[in-house]
């Protein structure tokens, strides 16, 4: 009898050790966002970006501006990105990223006889960019976003176009 309590005991185990699921853990896996600092100076700016994992994601940001004050009007610029936070997808992070530039290089003005400004020369570019940046993101648990972020990178293609290209803001989104 011992013998026979002491199988049942065994097999009992081991169907509870082995029906238990690994916990997987979940998280919305969506960001869109918008750059309030170049909202502020006149500019658009909207990303996109996919989590991958708990510690990575892919993304892409489209920049465009209708003002003179800017050397770009659009800018196309998909990056990856490490996150170091405990929390999914959150904290201190680096990205690398590509750039597609188009804009104007090389304005030249001139008074004309009644004091009005005028668009004499400039040369118009598109380029090709690769650089680095790093930033921190902080997510609410309603889904709420909050990140800032800076980097730089370099123009490859164009000589009409600027050599080193920023990259940076204050953004506010939404995870879904």
């Amino acid at each position: 009898i011992m013998r026979k309590i002491t199988t049942l005991l065994c097999v009992f185990c081991c169907c509870i050790a082995f029906s238990q699921e690994k916990e997987v853990p979940t998280f919305k896996k969506n960001e869109i966002k918008g750059n309030a600092l170049f909202l502020v100076l006149g500019a658009v700016e909207i990303t996109y970006e996919r989590l991958i994992t708990e510690d990575s994601g892919v993304g892409a940001t489209v920049f465009f501006v209708a003002e003179d004050e800017f050397d770009s009007n659009f800018i196309f610029t998909p990056y990856y990105r490490a996150y170091f936070g405990k929390k999914p997808a959150a904290g201190f992070f680096v990205e690398g990223f590509s750039m597609i530039s188009t804009g104007i290089s090389n304005k030249m003005y001139y008074y004309d006889n009644n004091g009005n400004l005028t668009n004499i020369d400039e040369d118009r570019y598109t380029d090709f960019a690769l650089g680095f940046g790093l930033g921190s993101k902080w997510v609410h648990k309603r889904g709420f976003v909050f990140e800032i972020n800076a980097g730089i990178g370099r123009n490859l293609l164009s000589t009409n176009s600027p050599e080193v290209v920023p990259r940076g803001g204050i953004t506010l989104g939404y995870r879904f």
